[in-house]
């Protein structure tokens, strides 16, 4: 017959020593319901059940931590002799991890982790985790989309259907090297270029002609001050400073040339005016 126990205030069951002793007390019974709030202040808690079966619309893990970001949680998947599987939030990357580690579910911080593989649907929108597969097949098929950036900041869209145009026409070269540099050399004219300088420190920056070709220069050619006398070797170095007797501030050098002494070019006025001097 079913029978009623009740008392006015706390009501305690002990055996032996209490929570610090090894006695047990054990509720025999087909079914055990607890109608009230069941809270337990031990140490671990486990249940040999077949299937457990949740009411609540949320689970909350590591309860009780107050310091934010000190601390991983998650789900230990029991795993007979292998290792744990594990799927759990890194608090020191502040991001979640799938995969396989040899720690305990006791640990407060997972630090061996091998990252494991998760099998996830095709997206259905664009704020959805993809797909290797999903990826590929946009690539092979055209469907992605980039953007250029230019010195102002305008950004150009490639969308699927648009074409990467780069001037230079069919005499275009390119290639890649790590880590991720391609270099595009245009084997054409180039138009609209207000500068060309050296991205090597006191590099030197060469124009070079195919086979017998010139450099031609149709327009004026500018000589900036030279800082110093540059040294001589066996070819012929141009460069400006202050007019000596020459009277142009146009000076050249060649090792082979007056023993590597620069020279300065002279003036149409100051030759007429030798000419003269000299009968």
């Amino acid at each position: 017959m079913s029978k009623t126990v009740r008392t006015y205030g706390d009501y305690t069951i002990k055996a032996g020593g209490g929570s610090s002793g090894s006695d047990r007390i054990i509720l025999d019974a087909s079914e055990i319901r607890v109608p009230g709030s069941l809270t337990v202040e031990g140490t671990q808690t486990t249940l040999n059940s077949a299937t457990l079966t949740i009411e609540d619309k949320f689970i909350e893990v590591n309860r009780n931590n107050s310091t934010a970001g000190t601390e991983d949680g998650g789900v230990f998947f029991n795993q007979g002799s292998n290792n744990h599987q594990i799927f759990y939030y890194d608090a020191d990357q502040s991001e979640f991890v799938v995969g396989v580690t040899t720690q305990d579910s006791d640990a407060t911080s997972i630090t061996n982790i091998t990252p494991g593989n998760l099998r996830i649907a095709a997206p259905g929108q664009s704020d959805h985790a993809t797909t290797k597969a999903y990826v590929d097949a946009q690539i092979a098929g055209g469907g992605f989309s980039i953007g250029f950036t230019g010195d102002d900041s305008t950004t150009v869209s490639v969308t699927t259907g648009n074409t990467v145009d780069i001037a230079g026409g069919s005499n275009i070269s390119t290639a890649a090297a790590e880590p991720d540099t391609i270099t595009v050399n245009l084997n054409n004219d180039l138009t609209n270029i207000t500068s060309i300088t050296s991205n090597v420190s006191n590099g030197n920056l060469t124009l070079a002609t195919n086979g017998t070709g010139d450099v031609v220069v149709d327009d004026t050619l500018t000589f900036s001050a030279a800082a110093s006398t540059p040294a001589a070797n066996t070819v012929t170095k141009i460069y400006n400073k202050t007019a000596g007797g020459g009277g142009t501030g146009l000076f050249f050098l060649n090792s082979n040339i007056n023993s590597g002494s620069e020279g300065e070019l002279i003036s149409k006025s100051k030759a007429t005016a030798l000419a003269i001097a000299l009968g």
